[in-house]
């Protein structure tokens, strides 16, 4: 019998919302077709302005809702069309939702979605608000792909760490006799993406292109480096509230330019990765490479040059698109919804135990 499944993503970089339509029929996803629609710049704008620290309009909150469920919307269809599927034959959207705050700190997450909009243009079953279950168990929220990594990543002898480079960067730690790990190492796209946008008017810089023209400026690194997040032991889990550029602000020192600063901050993802890896994924052989910042020719140069006699590679090598992982993993946590499948992210989030993720929007 097949089983489609859609998922939808817009993670912490604000680009866009991804889409995959998968076939999990066999066991092993398989993607039909993938889609993905850009925020257009007010959007982007509004996400941005809640993604700060301080008091937010509930008003904007709720109008953004809507209209990111009717972008997720526009993309879901795009995605069933290319699939060429009929709509009815889609068990569920698997749909994360933006999120804006992340506090587990003070035992809350938020997401803005309208799962129940998202329901009404579909016409198709969503399974929404994923992370609020886990943090009911004790857990953070946060990563919640490591199980989905497991299921499609691990190897049998050889251990793996799978970094999915977002706004934030995680890794997930797939080590033959041990249970799967899972943990927000740090910064990903977010410190570059906002430096850049500052200093170039760009969303981000390409292909890492201006990173690769400055110069790394060790005493700067170092200071980044010191963040007492970068040290703690997992589960741990992270978001814009800290890495943000405010936080920056307070280690740069007069006279740097902007070019130095951006290849220190490459530079500074990159360490955060691999010192992770380090410090809480050994032993690791295999270091494979998703989202946004596994296309940033000038960061994977630096993730591979850091890993030592590691093999870096991105996840198309074990046949997932890089920009298809996150997406495709919703779809399979709307799987395990639907199906009232509990998922066990306790070594990731430090849950008490396997629990049944999302709530279900019939359409």
């Amino acid at each position: 019998m097949t089983e489609l499944f859609a998922g939808v993503m817009s993670g912490t970089s604000v680009d866009g919302a991804d889409v995959v339509v998968a076939d999990f029929s066999a066991g092993r996803p398989r993607t039909l077709a993938f889609s993905s629609v850009s925020f257009d710049e007010r959007l982007r704008a509004d996400v941005l302005s809640l993604s700060r620290p301080g008091t937010d309009g509930l008003d904007l909150a709720g109008r953004v809702s809507v209209e990111l469920a009717r972008v997720y919307a526009r993309a879901v269809d795009e995605a069933i069309a290319k699939a060429g599927v009929d709509r009815r034959a889609i068990s569920a959207i698997g749909c994360h939702g933006q999120t804006v705050r992340h506090r587990p700190d003070q035992g809350f997450t938020v997401q803005l979605n309208d799962p129940a909009l998202l329901a009404e243009l579909t016409g198709i079953d969503v399974a929404a608000d994923f992370r609020r279950r886990d943090m009911a168990a004790g857990g953070q929220g946060a990563p919640l792909v490591p199980a989905f990594h497991e299921a499609v990543f691990r190897h049998g002898s050889i251990a793996r760490a799978v970094v999915n480079i977002g706004g934030i960067g995680n890794v997930t730690w797939l080590a033959p006799g041990r249970p799967v790990a899972g943990f927000d190492c740090g910064p990903g796209n977010v410190l570059m993406d906002a430096w850049a946008r500052r200093h170039r008017g760009t969303l981000f810089d390409e292909d890492g292109k201006w990173a690769a023209s400055g110069r790394v400026d060790r005493a700067l690194l170092e200071r980044l480096l010191g963040e007492a997040y970068l040290h703690r032991a997992p589960p741990k889990s992270t978001g814009r509230e800290l890495f943000r550029l405010e936080w920056l602000q307070e280690r740069l020192h007069p006279g740097l330019a902007p070019a130095d600063v951006q290849s220190t901050l490459a530079e500074f993802t990159a360490r955060a990765i691999v010192d992770a890896i380090d410090r809480f994924c050994v032993p690791t052989g295999e270091i494979y490479l998703a989202g946004g910042g596994a296309r940033n020719p000038d960061l994977v140069s630096r993730i591979a040059g850091l890993a030592g006699k590691r093999a870096v590679a991105l996840t198309d090598v074990l046949g997932v698109p890089t920009g298809h992982v996150e997406a495709l993993a919703f779809a399979w946590l709307a799987m395990k919804c639907v199906h009232r499948d509990p998922v066990d992210l306790a070594s990731s989030t430090g849950a008490r135990g396997p629990r049944i993720l999302g709530a279900i929007y019939p359409a």
